[in-house]
């Protein structure tokens, strides 16, 4: 009997056993499973609650450059980077020894100095006395995704070409620089600078060397400033030195604060070198002082003020803001917005000033623009021609300036009294230097039937600082139209003998400056009988400007002047007031 129930005890336990092994074997197989895929897809390393590594998978090997053997008895010390702050750490650390779970992000560093970034999961296992004995560190590698985060910051925060922080990464810079006055009581500056006649440099020497010299100038911005200042770009040739910390008296921020922007302009005014040609421009400096008090959208602005300010009084400056520059900003952007409108509402007119001939009859007219404001009434061309330079608005307007006067040539010559008369207008730098101011010229002259030989296009001498083979070249095609070209204000610019004998023009004219003092300045008329004798050696016809007085027309005369121009034969006038051709206008 005891016999037959050690056999059914027997035979019973296996029965009873399989099914356990079977859920062993089972679970031990999920189990190696899962650690496969974990090895294949993570990066997985044990460590000892000291943080010894006693355990490593073939992909931690793999991502670190480290054998296993480099590896084991090592602490994660060993891949550190030093990108992470020690709080980092130590706040990793609090948490994982406290028993829960830690996750973040963390930049190592490979044996071979290669940085690579890994999604982090520490998993702490605990003991019987609630302790952790080891952690489990799963990883991931985000490497591509960070170097993909940081492209899209620098496109972001970045200018592209320097590689300095752009207008947003600087706005935010001002923010935070603001913000610490107030804790600190230390004042900041902002530095806006530009390069004077930058476009010229592109324009000569082409948009690459340019890029190069923008290059350039980031790099010896950044030597001449301190470590902690910020260097930025705008766009264009506009860069900006934010200086923080400086002291908390204003004027001892003022000092170094100026003392900084000196040093800048002096390191710009260097020249520059690229490809073997030698850059030279100098820039014109903005400053403002701020601190918390100040309202950050302002700190910007006042800095361009003070810019505007310093090109203003002549360029290579450095102008420092103050509250009466606000005022004068804003009343030359109110002007630049009438210039706008103007252009639409056509609020432009042409006056005419006769140009006379010994006799005092007139031979011709200068077409001169003026401006009608419903406000402001007549503004005085002084207070209006700049502005229309600067801002580009004279491209349209003298497109305007130039239809207009064919429209009247053409008018003149359908009648016999005035047929004779010849038409002079003002063409600026920009107007002749556009490369489509021929084309305009011929169709004007086409659309509007005009006699190009009555036609006058009078230039400055400040026209021909640029490409002069370029603008002789322009020139000489309008003269095969036809088309005739006055030297206007002659002998007040840089006037070179080898380029004005080449020049093909028709005429010179006597700036006013010299003929009103000469007949009291022997200079002045010296410099007169010097213009008519060179006049007489090029075969030009002279106009003299500004004549007022009879004395100042009888001199002229007995020096063999032949055309005059000024108020003693009639100012500038509207067309309906301009005087029939027959009436002797000396006595005016």
């Amino acid at each position: 009997m005891a016999a037959i129930r050690e056999h059914r005890l027997c035979s019973w336990i296996p029965r009873r056993a399989n099914p356990l092994k079977r859920q062993l074997d089972e679970a031990l197989k999920e189990l190696g499973e899962l650690r496969a895929a974990l090895d294949a897809h993570a990066i997985v390393a044990i460590t000892d609650r000291r943080g010894v590594i006693i355990k490593v998978n073939e992909k931690f090997c793999q991502i670190s450059k480290y054998s296993r053997q480099e590896l084991l008895g090592a602490t994660h010390r060993v891949i550190n980077s030093g990108h992470h702050p020690k709080a980092f750490f130590d706040n990793l650390w609090r948490t994982i020894s406290s028993g829960r779970v830690w996750q973040g992000e963390i930049c190592n560093q490979s044996k071979d100095g290669r940085l690579y970034w890994v999604a982090t999961t520490i998993v702490p296992f605990l003991g019987d006395d609630g302790k952790p004995v080891r952690y489990v560190s799963i990883r991931a590698d985000i490497t591509q995704r960070k170097l993909a985060e940081q492209l899209a910051r620098k496109m972001a925060f970045y200018d592209p070409l320097t590689n300095l922080p752009n207008r947003r990464l600087l706005t935010d810079r001002i923010r935070h620089a603001s913000l610490a006055t107030r804790s600190q009581g230390h004042a900041c500056a902002l530095v806006l600078l530009d390069f004077d006649h930058f476009k010229e440099i592109n324009d000569t020497l082409g948009h690459n060397l340019g890029d190069k010299l923008l290059c350039q100038a980031a790099d010896r911005l950044r030597r001449n400033v301190r470590e902690s200042d910020t260097v930025a770009r705008l766009g264009g040739d506009e860069f900006v030195v934010l200086l923080e910390s400086l002291d908390a008296d204003l004027d001892s921020a003022l000092i170094k604060t100026m003392a900084i922007s000196e040093k800048i302009r002096n390191a710009m005014a260097a020249g520059f070198v690229a490809d073997g040609r030698h850059m030279h421009s100098t820039v014109s400096i903005g400053v403002t002082l701020f601190n918390d008090k100040t309202r950050q959208q302002d700190v910007l602005k006042q800095a361009d003020m003070a810019l505007y300010q310093a090109k203003a009084r002549g360029r290579n400056q450095i102008c420092l803001f103050d509250a009466s520059l606000q005022s004068a900003v804003e009343e030359h952007a109110k002007l630049m917005a009438d210039l706008r409108y103007a252009v639409i509402r056509q609020e432009f007119r042409l006056f005419y000033q006769p140009v006379v001939n010994a006799a005092g009859i007139p031979a011709g007219y200068e077409a001169l623009l003026r401006w009608e404001h419903p406000e402001r009434g007549r503004v005085s061309p002084a207070g209006f021609i700049g502005q229309l330079e600067q801002s580009g608005l004279i491209l349209p307007v003298g497109k305007w300036v130039l239809r207009t006067a064919c429209r009247q040539l053409e008018a003149w010559g359908r009648d016999q009294a005035t047929a004779h008369l010849t038409l002079a207008i003002n063409v600026s730098a920009k107007q002749f230097l556009d490369p489509d101011f021929v084309a305009e010229v011929r169709q004007a002259l086409a659309v509007s039937g005009a006699n190009p030989q009555r036609l006058y296009l009078e230039l400055t001498e400040s026209t021909f600082h640029s490409d002069v083979e370029q603008l002789i070249d322009k020139m000489n095609r309008l003269r095969h139209e036809g088309v005739r070209f006055s030297l206007d204000d002659f002998g007040t610019g840089y006037s070179s003998l080898s380029y004005l004998k080449r020049l093909p023009l028709a005429r010179l004219k006597i700036d006013r400056s010299f003929v009103r003092n000469i007949l009291t300045d022997p200079d002045d008329a010296a410099i007169v009988r010097t213009i008519l004798e060179l006049a007489r050696f090029l075969e030009l016809d002279v106009v003299a400007e500004g004549v007022e007085t009879m004395e100042q027309a009888d001199f002229l005369r007995a020096n063999h002047c032949a055309a005059f121009q000024g108020y003693l034969f009639g100012g500038p006038e509207p067309l309906e007031a301009v005087p029939s051709t027959d009436t002797d206008m000396r006595a005016r």
